[in-house]
């Protein structure tokens, strides 16, 4: 029964690595995190760090924050808008293609803890939907 139960609770989170500086100064190259994958993702809010696969190329994964949801998409912005490929380029994505939220850094150990929600300066300047 143990073993089912550890076996459950690791389907249901995987680690990402962050690269590039798209997500800067909130999360930096080298950053490693936790995302929980719940069996359904439920509602996701502005301000959530979350990962999903890239548009345009469906085999890399983004880390980016959601700025702005609507009933069955959102739309997800870099922190750092200089440096970002976010929805300002490929548009809003479907709620499902979202994989996971982040939920905590783990590595570098300065910087490890949970990763609560906080609002971006994107969030208040995302499209309305």
């Amino acid at each position: 029964m143990a073993a089912l139960a550890l076996r459950s609770l690791s389907s249901r989170f995987e680690r990402v690595a962050v690269v590039g500086d798209s997500m800067a100064p909130w999360l930096l190259p080298g950053d490693r995190l936790l995302v929980w994958k719940p069996r359904r993702l439920g509602s996701l809010r502005p301000g959530d760090v979350v990962i999903a696969p890239d548009p345009r190329v469906p085999a890399r994964s983004l880390v980016k924050r959601v700025a702005a949801v609507d009933g069955s998409s959102a739309w997800l912005a870099g922190d750092n808008p200089g440096r970002s490929t976010d929805s300002r380029d490929f548009g809003p994505i479907p709620l499902s293609s979202v994989v996971g939220r982040a939920v905590y850094r783990y590595a570098p150990a300065t910087r490890a803890g949970r990763l609560d929600h906080v609002p971006s300066p994107e969030a208040s300047s995302a499209p309305v939907l």
